[in-house]
């Protein structure tokens, strides 16, 4: 008797190869980049323009000068990525907690990254160069439109953190849960840090580290989401 081999996929490889868990899969892969490409093009920048201080000076004032249409674009681009993203949180967590809330949340922060660089932030601090020191005695309505989105953009993120932190704990996921829940907390930290409005090094470095951190959780948890059928 001869052996009969099926050569039909598995229903487990079926659904890995179907047209919607590509579109799923590409959509969270925007994710993982939008960090590191955002975080390369700032760094780059602030190492290339002239009077710009990683100590004194956030990296949203990259959008201003000859060159800061660079930054403009670099957080337009960066914030369609994420809300591609969030769609596809959305259709991988179908079901769950923080399954509708997690989703809309980053789509927020992905909009105000998009409204962050078509309205720039003002001058201040000396940059670019030739600019007064201290903050704008006139804030422009494009630098109070730019404030105003990322105050919304940074909480809606955070809370992101803290909803799928419960969903990470409720699945078993502790590490993974640990590790967002720290996140939430030191970016609420460095966000709170530097809305004092404290021209601090310190304060200015701290809010650094954290946008890196924040941009690394996203880029972690798409992976995850990437690789977890949930």
């Amino acid at each position: 008797m001869s052996a009969t081999v099926s050569l039909s996929p598995s229903p487990a490889a079926a659904a890995a190869c179907s047209p919607q868990e590509r579109i799923t899969r590409s959509l969270l892969g925007y994710g993982v980049i939008a960090g590191p490409i955002y975080i390369a093009v700032s760094v780059a920048q602030g190492l290339a323009r002239d009077g710009f201080d990683f100590t004194r000076h956030e990296w949203s004032l990259l959008a201003n000068g000859p060159w800061g249409w660079i930054q403009m674009v670099n957080l337009v681009v960066t914030g369609l990525m994420v809300l591609a993203a969030a769609v596809g949180f959305h259709r991988r967590m179908t079901t769950g907690t923080g399954s509708r809330w997690a989703p809309r949340l980053l789509a927020v922060y992905g909009v105000s990254l998009v409204a962050a660089g078509i309205f720039t932030a003002d001058p201040m601090l000396g940059f670019p160069v030739g600019t007064p020191e201290g903050g704008p005695v006139n804030p422009s309505l494009p630098g109070i439109l730019h404030m105003a989105a990322g105050g919304v953009g940074f909480l809606a993120l955070i809370v992101a953190t803290f909803v799928l932190a419960r969903r990470f704990f409720g699945e078993g996921r502790r590490k993974h849960a640990a590790l967002t829940v720290a996140t939430g907390i030191i970016f609420l930290a460095g966000f709170a840090g530097i809305a004092s409005g404290s021209a601090s090094a310190v304060l200015n470095l701290a809010f650094t580290a954290a946008v890196v951190l924040v941009w690394a959780w996203l880029s972690a948890t798409s992976v995850h989401l990437y690789r977890v059928r949930s």
